[in-house]
């Protein structure tokens, strides 16, 4: 399980790294409009996204 975990921290970072190189001008946008956000719009959206994230591994995986 440690091993799944950390190679899902991988995957992520991969991405998220990817995405800084392709479109660093749009990143710095959006970090700009996240600020602007509402601690509570904040906190909803990333408890939705971890819902989503969450039932996506749990449908792949059983």
């Amino acid at each position: 399980m440690l091993y799944e975990l950390a190679v899902a921290v991988g995957l992520m970072l991969v991405l998220e790294g990817i995405l800084y190189a392709l479109a660093p001008g749009a990143m710095r946008r959006m970090l700009a409009a996240l600020l602007e956000q509402p601690e509570d719009r904040i906190r909803l959206t990333g408890l939705a996204t971890a819902g989503v994230g969450l039932l996506i591994v749990m449908l792949l995986r059983g």
